[in-house]
């Protein structure tokens, strides 16, 4: 078989999950890591006015500097008893603590040369914390205060502690200290919340497929579980029907014998509902772990989302005896979304072709509508894509794809020659088949929509 398309993607699939649309902008913060940072913060100014002051013997205004500091100090204290260890902070209450780091160092920095101070650039830590942690609006506003401070501070600070003659660097080289740190705050918060947000929009994505297969398992797993049930009911339920006839044997047509005659009628119809509840597993779409064929199971994952006014066809095509492969949830799940879009945007057929030979499993799901937007192709298959802007997450494609790799497959995605989209999976055989003996013509074939691949 000739290598899949190039990996390309198509339009998403609905599933909505509002509960995702907070965690994709990532959880509320607790409040004990920002106290745990800012004792860092303390420790290390405390550490730096220590050195500064009796190490070096610089002159220092020691009580106004110890006056933000023990602030600080102050600060912690009160929350740390105010408030539980597990509490978690708002957007708003997190974005004004770091407000708060930032004036609080710049006091520092005014007190002690400025940005002439090497320390000014750690104005620059809250505003990356706030990127990493904070919605954007609040990172920009956060970053706004930082760069008003950075501004003032190039003006207005008093002189670096020096010995001899007063430290003053060049009025030049003081605006190109403000450029730096103005433009490094720029990228920082662009850099940092943009990688921040995708850690979070792929974790956020990742959960809702396991959601997705976990609801796919519960499903099956209930199917199990009404076939148990109606088993175990079948034997009371003959008691009480051998029961039931035998007294209307025995009082025939006496006072009661139209009460006889409705409980027999619905004993009869209890057990017509066991019967079906009960039912062979290749006789029924939804048993666990059934064992049945490859086309089987794809009409089984196509049949919930199939619809009156469209077409839809099965093409069996393979080299050799049909595979044998177990009821997935992955399968079934990430197959049924992929016919779920094919109908969405089909104008009149829809068709999947079923393929295999001695070496992979080829299943391809196509349909005779637009196609897929050229302009998202590259993009799409990521979490939080689509091309349906105001509708669900953009999550759908994500869980089809991860799911169908999940079960060992490899899927692409592309835009046919005449009409349509299509999209190509493919598995091992020995992954898929669980079959007995395999025995299929060596060096057979698969064919995908009349393209064929050695």
């Amino acid at each position: 078989m000739a290598p899949l398309p190039p990996l390309r993607a198509f339009d998403d699939i609905d599933n909505p999950a509002a509960s995702l649309t907070k965690a994709a902008t990532g959880a509320p913060l607790r409040l004990r890591t920002l106290v745990l940072l800012r004792w860092l913060a303390v420790g290390g100014q405390a550490g730096a006015l220590f050195v500064v002051a009796v190490v070096l013997a610089f002159p220092l205004p020691i009580v106004a500097i110890a006056i933000p500091i023990l602030a600080s100090v102050l600060l912690n204290l009160v929350l740390h008893f105010a408030y539980p260890a597990a509490k978690r902070l708002s957007d708003r209450e997190a974005g004004l603590y770091l407000a708060y780091d930032v004036l609080q160092l710049a006091a520092l920095l005014y007190l002690t040369g400025g940005l002439q101070n090497p320390f000014s650039f750690l104005i620059l830590v809250p505003v990356t914390i706030s990127a990493t942690i904070l919605d954007l609006g609040l990172t920009i506003g956060l970053g706004a205060i930082a760069l008003a401070c950075i501004s003032l501070l190039s003006v207005f600070h008093l002189p670096l502690p020096w010995r001899g003659e007063p430290f003053d660097l060049d009025p030049v080289y003081m605006v190109g200290i403000w450029a730096s740190l103005t433009l490094g705050m720029g990228f920082i918060i662009t850099y940092a919340w943009r990688v921040a947000a995708e850690a979070r929009r792929l974790s956020s994505a990742v959960a809702a497929t396991r959601d997705a297969l976990a609801k796919e398992q519960q499903l099956s797993a209930l199917g199990a579980l009404a076939a148990a049930a109606a088993h175990e009911l079948g034997t009371p339920l003959a008691t009480i029907a051998i029961v039931a006839r035998e007294l209307a044997d025995e009082l025939g047509d006496g006072p009661h014998g139209d009460d006889l005659s409705i409980l027999m009628s619905q004993t009869r119809r209890c057990r017509e509902i066991l019967s079906q509840l009960s039912r062979r597993p290749e006789d029924m779409r939804d048993t666990t772990f059934s064992v049945l064929s490859l086309s089987t199971l794809v009409e089984a994952a196509a049949a919930p989302h199939l619809r009156r006014e469209k077409g839809f066809e099965i093409d069996v095509a393979g080299t050799g005896p049909e595979p044998m492969v177990q009821r997935a949830p992955e399968i079934i799940h990430g197959l049924g979304n992929l016919v779920e879009n094919a109908m969405r945007f089909a104008r009149e057929q829809v068709t999947i072709v079923v393929d295999w030979d001695i070496d992979e499993v080829v299943v391809a799901v196509s349909d005779d509508g637009p196609g897929f937007p050229a302009e998202v192709l590259e993009s799409l298959g990521e979490p939080y894509v689509t091309t349906r802007k105001g509708e669900g997450l953009g999550l759908g494609v994500f869980i089809a794809k991860t799911l169908i790799e999940h079960s060992g497959g490899r899927i692409g995605f592309f835009n046919r020659v005449d009409r349509g989209a299509e999209v190509a999976i493919r598995w091992p055989r020995g992954i898929l088949d669980i079959g007995d003996a395999v025995n299929v013509r060596a060096g057979g074939s698969a064919r995908v929509e009349g393209r064929e691949t050695e």
